[in-house]
């Protein structure tokens, strides 16, 4: 699955850990899309993926979750694009 990468941001506290946002376009579909991201670790994520501006239909943001509990690259890829803004706080 290719994605390109439109934004993204990481910020870190003590008492919040990591939090990352990551939009992201998907090829082949019409809807961005973001991944809020969360871990006090930053070893194990949790995250949140919701349409970036506009709904799209179901069924693509169904497929595309299923994908990112399937693919650990591609879900790793959104967590370094946050961690590459990473903002200490």
């Amino acid at each position: 699955m290719n994605i390109d990468i439109i934004d993204a941001a990481m910020s870190h506290s003590k008492e919040d850990g990591y939090i990352g946002r990551v939009e992201f376009s998907v090829e082949h579909q019409a809807h961005p899309y973001e991944i809020t991201l969360h871990s006090k670790n930053a070893k194990e994520w949790m995250y949140s993926l919701n349409f970036a501006r506009e709904s799209g239909p179901e069924k693509d943001i169904l497929l595309l979750e299923e994908q990112l509990e399937e693919d650990d690259e591609l879900f790793d890829r959104l967590v370094e694009a946050a961690k590459s803004r990473l903002v200490q706080e």
